[in-house]
């Protein structure tokens, strides 16, 4: 592996049934040609012939990133797509049905406007709309749909990482690549506990219903009068829906050899915000993945005393505290916030891969467009990734799902 020494950083379905279907479906998705198919993506291609990326043993790693976001967002996903981009990795954005499909054309045009996004070929929109609600199992469906896709179109990355229009890198990537480097490409990195506490009653005894499943615009869950037990089959574990998922485990929520990828999928179809508990529970209760499990998602987040559904809106109040953490990533961050432009300057800026920077794009959220490249297989850490490396070193000894006591 090439590493480079610190360089300066300045029909209607039921809830069951659809959730099935939309994670059966998946793999169909891809189409390129036209605006009015189900995906765009850019020219395959490259117009100036970009280098070859080495993939295999002694070569970095690679992530695939799911990027979700919804109506409005467009100009949030660019900017965090520039931020989080390297040729190395590949990309899937989504707008969901609160978007408009001219919102989705727009996208997918500010993908192809970029020279190293249209370049590397390594970066698609996809076109479908269909309803997503983030408290209900629509937005498991979501990211089950977006993992399937990018299992089929790339080949070659080792880590899946979910992010939604509301996050941002804390570290670049040359920093991520390096950190990973030193870990085993089969672990997964999940936030997770068996320790219920009061989601015991309010997230698995009771049922919601995710109309979102089954209806064209984004709604919000219809909750039942009945309860139901808590499962035996099988030990429910809760924690961050943000992961960073292994490859081979990725296949296994996707096309589940055995039968409790499935299974747990039913269940969750009916549980509130299953988005935190479906990959918890099914890496937990699979004996072939359970020791991959890494409790961490190197996630920055700032909880309200008591703390509510989500995390509080950062700003430059919080920045030495985060600059200063081992998270590779933080949210939730609003649309050109000054701290996000602080983030760029002081954390972020263009790996050893890029050359030359032309002159800034709207279609790059701000950032400079790289049209120049250099050598993509080597990887030049700074300070931030020396740390985060050995931070991730750190968590990864210990790894497995441990039970709370009853």
């Amino acid at each position: 592996m090439k590493i480079g020494a610190g360089a300066t950083r300045p029909c209607r379905l039921t809830p069951f049934l659809a959730v099935a279907a939309v994670a059966a479906a998946a793999l169909l998705l891809l189409f390129r040609a036209s605006p009015h198919a189900l995906a765009y993506s850019p020219a395959r291609v490259p117009p100036a012939g970009p280098p070859l990326v080495a993939r295999g043993p002694g070569s970095p790693p690679s992530f695939a990133y799911w990027i979700s976001g919804t109506g409005g967002d467009r100009r949030r996903i660019l900017r965090l797509l520039g931020a989080v981009y390297h040729p190395r990795n590949r990309y899937l954005l989504h707008l969901d049905a609160g978007a408009s499909r001219e919102e989705r054309t727009e996208l997918a045009e500010a993908v192809q406007a970029e020279a190293a996004w249209k370049g590397f070929a390594n970066v698609d929109v996809v076109g479908e709309s269909y309803a997503v609600d983030r408290t209900g199992s629509s937005m498991l469906a979501a990211a089950l749909h977006g993992a399937a896709v990018l299992l089929r179109i790339g080949a070659d990355w080792d880590w899946l990482i979910t992010l939604s229009s509301w996050d941002y890198p804390l570290v670049t990537q040359d920093d991520l690549l390096y950190a990973f480097s030193s870990v085993p490409r089969d672990l997964n990195f999940i936030d997770h506990s068996s320790d219920l506490g009061w989601k015991k009653h309010e997230r698995f005894e009771k049922v919601i219903v995710d109309s979102s499943l089954y209806m064209d615009k984004n709604s919000e869950p219809i909750a039942a009068t009945e309860t139901r037990q808590m499962p035996e089959a099988f030990k429910i574990f809760t924690g961050s829906p943000w992961v960073i998922l292994s490859r081979n485990f990725t296949e296994h929520c996707v096309h589940g050899w055995d039968n409790l990828p499935r299974k747990l999928l039913m269940y969750f179809a009916n549980a509130a915000y299953s988005m935190e508990s479906y990959f918890q529970t099914l890496i937990c209760s699979s004996p072939g993945f359970r020791n991959t499990a890494v409790n961490g998602d190197l996630r920055y987040f700032v909880w309200d005393d008591p703390p509510g559904l989500e995390p509080l809106v950062l700003d430059e109040s919080h920045f030495h505290k985060m600059a200063n953490s081992t998270a590779a990533f933080a949210r939730r961050f609003v649309e050109d916030a000054p701290v996000l432009k602080k983030v760029d300057d002081e954390l972020l800026n263009r790996s050893v891969w890029c050359l030359h920077s032309g002159e800034k794009e709207g279609g790059g959220g701000g950032l400079e467009s790289c049209s120049k490249w250099g050598d993509v297989n080597v990887v030049r850490p700074g300070r931030a990734g020396e740390k985060l490396r050995r931070f991730v070193s750190e968590i990864s000894r210990v790894r497995g799902c441990a039970v709370a006591a009853s």
